[in-house]
């Protein structure tokens, strides 16, 4: 079969690699339909991620249709699925709390294993959901949307909450629109203002701040001197998540969506006073995904407002290696696998 593979930083080729084989019991063999381009995916190109083994054949963002299924998968052959690339142990703690999401153990296709740049892999038949009648492009955006959906649903914060989110790239749109669902007044906060333009014209979040020397006042000047009820930091930028506590209100909570290597540090009479909540968020889980297919199903997620970028399986490492610096304009780039 032919894959993409990142040989080192700066190198992708398009190769040949034994396909799978029969699968293991509970484990399905699917022919990759769609996959989508992560930011995980351009830092890997890059040689940012701070855990990755090179050679790796990346893409987690998945839509696929069943080829085979391992003994004792009731899953027809011809079956479209959404693939939960989060491979959890089962027995860790995490696991036993139904949170495979943060598994102890867990294994992430195309990071910490080989993942979906080919045309077939097999993952477990307990990692595969119903595509719910969605078009298989639409399908393998649901990952990189549930990451948005889990950290809503972690935030519990209510209907009619005022809600910030802070980063108007894919995962801080995905938290957004999900914000939005769950009923939130929600604001987008980004350093750049044209992502707050194209945020507003192609997906109506016209309140917006750009951050710079005056965010704390325009916070303010939002909310009536109150803060946020909930702020979501997508930023993956260690002083944004540091600043982000001071756009919290009374009594709100701060959901740091997105993970860096950096010590967070914030003053704590400033946290107490305030008795808000800080909420770590990682990935997601069946519920997140069901949520974000029937979201879409329902024409509540724009799908083809969100793909701006397309390409395929063979062009991937041109156009990959093109957009990791060409990103005006760039929200979600999506490979086209299956001929």
């Amino acid at each position: 079969m032919k894959a993409v593979l990142c040989r080192e930083p700066g190198v992708l080729d398009l190769v040949e690699r034994p396909s799978p084989e029969k699968p293991a019991p509970g484990w399905v063999r699917l022919a990759v339909s769609h996959v989508g381009i992560c930011g995980t995916d351009y830092h890997i190109f890059e040689g940012k991620h701070p855990f990755l083994e090179y050679p790796r054949v990346m893409g987690h963002e998945i839509s696929a249709i069943v080829l085979e299924a391992g003994d004792g998968v009731a899953m027809a052959v011809g079956t479209p699925v959404i693939v939960n690339p989060y491979l959890s142990c089962g027995n860790c703690v995490a696991c036993r709390q139904g949170k495979p999401n943060c598994c102890t153990n867990i294994k992430v296709l195309g990071v910490h294993t080989d993942g979906a740049f080919c045309e077939e892999i097999v993952v477990p038949a307990g990692n595969l959901y119903a595509a719910k009648g969605l078009s298989l492009e639409a399908a393998a955006t649901t990952e990189f949307l549930a990451i948005g959906a889990h950290a809503v649903r972690r935030s519990m914060a209510s209907a009619g909450s005022r809600s910030l989110v802070i980063g108007a790239g894919p995962i801080g749109l995905g938290a957004a629109i999900f914000s939005g669902i769950a009923g939130h007044d929600v604001t987008l906060l980004d350093t750049s203002a044209e992502r707050l333009q194209m945020a507003s014209e192609r997906f109506g979040f016209t309140s917006g701040i750009v951050a710079d020397d005056g965010t704390l006042d325009a916070v303010k000047a939002k909310t009536d001197g109150d803060g946020f009820d909930v702020v979501f930091d997508a930023t993956g930028y260690g002083p944004s998540m540091e600043k982000a506590f001071n756009f919290v209100a009374h009594g709100g909570a701060l959901v740091l969506v997105s993970v860096v290597k950096d010590d967070i540090r914030f003053s704590d009479p400033e946290f107490h006073k305030r008795e808000m909540m800080v909420i770590g968020s990682r990935n997601a889980t069946r519920v997140d995904f069901e949520h974000v297919a029937d979201s879409i199903a329902g024409a509540f997620v724009p799908v083809d407002k969100l793909i701006t970028h397309r390409t395929t399986l063979a062009d991937a490492p041109r156009d990959l290696a093109r957009w990791a610096h060409e990103k005006s304009g760039l929200i979600k780039a999506v490979i086209k696998v299956a001929a």
